[in-house]
């Protein structure tokens, strides 16, 4: 069985972003407050983006549907912060842009780190309870050879 890639530091963070509520978000930005000037260089967008598919990860792509999506950049110092997360959330956006423009300075990204454990433990709590009520619905199928069919 293949292993699936890592992800690279800055992708975990911003995975972890992505899903952190608007209150963790504002929880890790207070933390560095007073900020230095920020400059909005894309303001947050709503907008769509098509999703695509293939059947058993392997067939010809389909367009699957549209999700509203939101979209951020913002320029702190000399670091561009992006964000891009489902649904309508421009505060959202605009707190993980801020976040990953904090993470790219050296000097700040143990701290930006340290203040995402906790909300990437809740967010692996909740996938683990997912998977464990997934898991208690699942059906093991087996066939069972007769003599003469072999």
């Amino acid at each position: 069985m293949a292993r699936e890639p890592q992800p690279s530091g800055r992708q975990a963070m911003m995975a972890v972003l992505a899903q952190a509520s608007q209150t963790e978000l504002e929880g890790v930005v207070e933390r560095f407050a007073p900020l230095p000037a920020m400059e909005h260089l894309r303001p947050p967008e709503i907008g769509l983006c098509m999703l695509r598919g293939r059947i058993g990860g392997e067939g010809a792509p389909f367009n699957l549907g549209e999700a509203t999506v939101t979209r951020a950049a913002v320029r702190l110092n000399s670091h561009v912060g992006v964000s891009y997360l489902l649904g309508r959330a421009p505060e959202r956006a605009r707190a993980a842009a801020l976040i990953d423009a904090l993470w790219q300075d050296e000097a700040a990204r143990p701290a930006v780190e340290q203040a995402l454990v906790a909300i990437k433990a809740r967010i692996d709590m909740r996938h683990h309870e997912e998977k464990a009520a997934t898991d208690a619905t699942r059906v093991e199928f087996f066939t069972l050879v007769r003599g003469e069919d072999t």
